[in-house]
């Protein structure tokens, strides 16, 4: 099946028109038409007035209707110096977002090409706005490192950086306006550069490091592939029309003169035309060159200058493009500033089009590059555009690949960042003297419907979507009681005598008890008493509470020496250890008391250190004797005091015990013998030596009585 596809070239110049026919991959050119403005009304490339540039679009229309029939569609191509590239990293904070899902990372993204929107208003100085018509992820990074993909990851910060290319709206509506106002309907749209391009530099060739320069009227449009794509694009506001200027003041010729009087130097190599004044010149190539020599420098240093910069140094080889390529002159010049051969520089005429059919009627030359480029790109790579409705605004989006939601929310302004709810506010709070952050919930996902169907940001969209996108709720504050944060407060177990007692931890925010429950405020100081006081536990749990004193204590004067008995004196200790009321305990400790008491002076006798001696045993009369000592004896008053009478504290007592060691007159303690009732002499013997009642005895010693 063959298709006709009729192209137009909107130059600063001409309007060109042609009508080519497709069938396969080939093109046969039918037909084509060039007309000139008549006023100035394109500058630069861009459509200064529609209505102008309308009126001759409709003549280049009328004319090829006339031979070949009606026309409604047609292929155009913005120019290309009015793209703008960014390259822009964004970076987000994930780490109360968990793992990060698809439509998380598509956020990203979107944000990163808002960003890049941003930054070219911002660069420009212009509240310009942008088509998005691609745009491309170089790299993932997480945490500083860089990742293939951000699906299913988690760490603290993710970042993407993207590349995006924009075209300014005013470009392509002002291209629209003008298509509408002579009946037609854009059927494809590509860029310049692209344009020619694509039929002069196919992709096998794009590895290679070429510049391509298209010199119009009034500007040179460049272009530079290497490694596999396009790279850069740039504009220099140097042209044909700057030799055509030159050519009319050095000669002094009507611009329009200058022009024609070009076209004959570049065609037959010299000229003849008429001044201003009326006198004839004829001019050879070789004087001309010279005469404007400068002019053709400037448009060469111009052309270098830009070149170096778009790619940092000089291409492999430079295709020039465009019927100001045609100067003489202009390509070794060039060369010579890119320093490179003059066969690396060269003009490219349509022969060089391998899909183009070559027919009689195919004009030669450079100046037709573009507007066969222009019908060849546009329907072999077009740039469609869809309208959809997004909150009820008619948006319009350029077709550069499969769009989604999120190309339609970009086209519409709709700042992706502000859709999604903020998350709520923070709580800062100190726990056990440390600081703590607790977040509040994170804030909703937009709720997007597209033709009354849930949607997301990747939901593919076509012509004539209807979008409603709402902005999610914001996440609330942080709701957070003692119990979250501290978790389950086990009690812990205290001993008391011997008796276990479980004390439940004790909570405290800003120093006041508060249940596990409490609900924590911003700045709150919450603190967990894992241990208590003894007088907090003996109070609780409604135990004796000691006075701790120094009249606890039981004390009684022996024979005028205060001494302190701590058996009967008020005992409190913690592991055994004597301990005080504002001491601590903790999960496990044992707590002793024992009050002061009033001990019977057996009970005092049995504390206080007597000085008896052990038992000896002696021979009387042939006959073994066990001597005891005496018991110690407590006296009041210089009365002895009874076994059970209590002794209050602070008493005055004596204590008397026995002598240091036994003597012979101990032994009739323990033999009855009544010494007054023995009559005569009798002599006393120790070991068979005479002895006395007074002398001290020693074990085994024997005794002997004798009358």
């Amino acid at each position: 099946m063959k298709e006709r596809v009729f192209a137009l070239d909107i130059g600063t110049r001409t309007v060109v028109g042609m009508l080519l026919e497709t069938e396969a991959d080939t093109y046969t050119l039918i037909d084509y038409e060039m007309v000139e403005h008549n006023e100035r009304s394109m500058l630069d490339g861009q459509i200064h007035d529609v209505v102008a540039v309308a009126n001759v679009i409709s003549e280049v229309k009328k004319k090829l209707e006339e031979k070949h029939g009606e026309l409604t569609k047609v292929c155009v191509a913005a120019a290309g110096r009015s793209l703008q590239t960014k390259r822009v990293t964004v970076n987000h904070s994930i780490a109360e977002r968990g793992v990060l899902d698809k439509e998380q990372v598509q956020h990203l993204e979107l944000s990163a090409v808002q960003q890049a929107q941003y930054e070219i208003a911002q660069s420009e100085n212009l509240r310009t706005d942008y088509y998005c018509v691609g745009y491309s992820v170089l790299r993932y990074q997480l945490d500083d490192q860089e990742i293939g993909s951000l699906i299913d990851q988690q760490g603290q910060e993710a970042s993407a950086e993207i590349i995006a290319t924009f075209l300014p709206k005013v470009v392509v509506e002002s291209l629209l306006s003008a298509l509408k106002r002579c009946d037609l309907e854009m059927d494809a749209l590509t860029l310049e550069p692209i344009a020619a391009i694509h039929v002069l530099i196919p992709a096998s060739m794009r590895r290679l490091n070429v510049a391509l320069v298209d010199i119009g009227a009034g500007t040179s449009d460049i272009a530079i592939t290497n490694e596999g794509t396009i790279t850069a694009y740039g504009m220099v506001p140097k042209a044909g029309d700057e030799i055509t200027e030159a050519i009319s003041d050095h000669y002094l010729l009507d611009f329009h003169v200058a022009e024609a009087a070009k076209r004959d130097w570049a065609d037959k190599g010299s000229l003849t035309t008429m001044d201003i004044l009326g006198f004839e010149q004829q001019l050879e190539s070789d004087q001309i060159e010279q005469d404007i020599g400068v002019a053709i420098d400037q448009l060469a240093e111009a052309i270098a200058s830009a070149i170096i910069q778009l790619n940092a140094k000089a291409p492999k080889a430079v295709m020039l493009v465009g019927g100001g390529s045609q100067t003489p002159g202009l390509p070794s010049r060039l060369a010579k500033l890119l320093n490179l051969p003059d066969n690396r520089v060269a003009i490219r005429g349509t022969d060089a089009i391998q899909s183009l059919t070559k027919t009689a009627n195919v004009p030669e030359g450079p100046a037709f590059i573009t507007p066969i480029g222009i019908a060849l790109a546009a329907k072999q790579s077009p740039v469609h555009y869809v309208s959809i409705q997004v909150n009820g605004r008619l948006t319009r989006l350029f077709d550069m690949k499969q769009l989604s939601v999120g190309d339609a929310l970009l086209a519409s302004g709709i700042h992706i960042s502000r859709l999604y709810g903020k998350p709520g506010a923070a709580c800062m709070i100190s726990f056990q003297g440390k600081p703590l952050t607790i977040p509040g919930t994170l804030g909703d996902a937009p709720t997007i419907i597209c033709n009354q169907q849930q949607a997301s940001l990747d939901t593919q969209i076509q012509d004539g979507d209807v979008l409603e996108v709402k902005a999610g709720a914001d996440g609330l504050p942080a709701q957070v009681t003692a119990a979250d944060i501290i978790g389950d407060l086990k009690p812990i177990t205290v001993f008391y005598n011997g008796e276990s007692y479980t004390v439940k931890q004790q909570v405290l925010v800003n120093g006041q008890p508060v249940p596990a429950d409490h609900r924590l405020e911003d700045r709150d100081e919450l603190v967990v008493h894992r241990a208590t006081t003894a007088e907090r536990f003996l109070y609780e749990k409604q135990l004796p509470l000691p006075a701790l004193t120094e009249a606890s204590d039981y004390e009684v004067y022996i024979n005028d020496q205060l001494i302190t008995i701590n058996v009967f004196s008020q005992q409190f200790t913690i592991n055994e250890v004597p301990a005080r009321l504002r001491d601590t305990v903790a999960d496990g400790d044992s707590i002793r008391f024992q009050e002061r008491t009033i001990p019977k002076a057996s009970d005092l006798l049995s504390q206080l250190p007597t000085n008896n001696e052990t038992n000896m045993t002696v021979t009387f009369n042939g006959r073994t004797i066990k001597l005891t000592p005496p018991a110690a004896q407590l006296y009041k008053d210089g009365k002895p005091v009874a076994p059970d009478e209590p002794i209050a504290c602070g008493e005055r007592l004596a204590l008397r015990t026995a002598s240091d060691s036994f003597i012979i007159q101990d032994i009739f303690r323990f033999v009855d013998i009544d010494l007054t009732k023995m009559s005569g002499n009798f002599r006393l013997y120790k070991n068979g030596t005479e002895a006395a009642f007074h002398d001290t005895l020693a074990p085994y010693d024997k005794i002997e009585l004798t009358t």
